[in-house]
């Protein structure tokens, strides 16, 4: 079978039609009762295909050998709360992990807008939840994201705040009263909230950190690093909760000195990226050269250890 017949025969004709006119596409598939991401894309004139399985079981926070910290995460009623990392370091799992102890816990209504849906959330639980994917369930991030509060949700998880119109729809969602989660591709607390203010116009920045500073509750930066013992991956975390001194350096632009705050304020649950592999390397999950090699500040990781 040839690649173009295998993606004929996992694709719907909308969405085969969708590729032949954009020469790429984000799905989903369920085969066997095993899911995948899927990526097709065209290459030198043929099709090619990119598969990413899905695990069947979201895993707790302690099976992904996350800190308890987190875990208060699911008890807030409002606010913003982001996963921020790059491609295939664990955001998804992440937050598939938060919103189904919120599903297990408690009767809300989840609405989740994926490109594509990746995880698939229990029944079983207390909440409904309504998952919304991407040329399937609804036509754009635009129209999805402007017809969310009209479904009323009490959590909304957006997949991505992709460009300008999807984080300024993000900050009004969780303004209003809802918490809501989403991802960006940083790679730290100090730089997801400069990258955010930085894609607005100069005469908007300062209304926009007001407004940052209110509705933020955590980041929570992610990266996967090897074991010590190569048998798979372990988290290592930058985590930044949004405190009064916090909300205060973002609200007066300082945000450069928010590293000195994750460094001191460990007993908030906060921690610095450094620190966090730091801890990992003295409980013998990774190696010393791991540490300093996936360290953000490598200056700062050679001090300390």
């Amino acid at each position: 079978m040839t690649i173009e017949n295998m993606v004929k025969e996992i694709t719907t004709d909308e969405q085969f039609s969708t590729l032949s006119k954009t020469k790429e596409l984000d799905l989903s598939y369920t085969f066997r009762k095993t899911r995948f991401r899927v990526n097709v894309y065209v290459t030198q004139k043929s099709m090619a295909i990119s598969l990413r399985l899905i695990p069947k079981k979201i895993k707790t926070l302690e099976e992904l050998m996350l800190p308890s910290s987190l875990r208060k995460i699911v008890e807030y009623k409002f606010g913003l709360v982001l996963v921020t990392g790059q491609t295939g370091q664990g955001k998804s799992t992440t937050l598939a992990s938060l919103i189904n102890e919120i599903n297990l816990k408690y009767s809300k209504h989840i609405i989740t807008i994926e490109d594509p849906i990746e995880y698939v959330y229990s029944k079983g639980g207390h909440s409904i939840i309504s998952q919304r994917e991407l040329g399937t369930d609804t036509l754009s991030w635009k129209n999805a994201l402007r017809a969310v509060l009209r479904e009323d949700p009490n959590v909304v998880l957006v997949g991505e705040m992709r460009d300008f119109d999807t984080i300024q729809t993000v900050l009004t969602i969780a303004e209003t009263g809802h918490l809501v989660f989403s991802t960006l591709h940083t790679s730290s607390a100090p730089e997801t909230i400069s990258r955010i203010i930085d894609i607005f116009s100069p005469n908007q920045q300062n209304q926009i950190r007001t407004q940052l500073s209110s509705v933020l509750r955590v980041i929570i930066s992610q990266r996967l690093v090897p074991k010590a013992n190569n048998l798979g991956r372990i988290p290592a975390l930058e985590i930044l909760f949004n405190t009064s001194s916090i909300s205060s350096l973002i609200r007066d632009g300082k945000t450069y000195m928010i590293k000195n705050t994750l460094q001191t304020a460990e007993e908030k649950g906060m921690i610095i990226f450094e620190k966090y592999l730091l801890k990992l390397y003295q409980q013998g999950f990774i190696t010393r050269d791991t540490a300093l090699s996936y360290a953000l500040r490598p200056e700062l990781i050679r001090k300390l250890i």
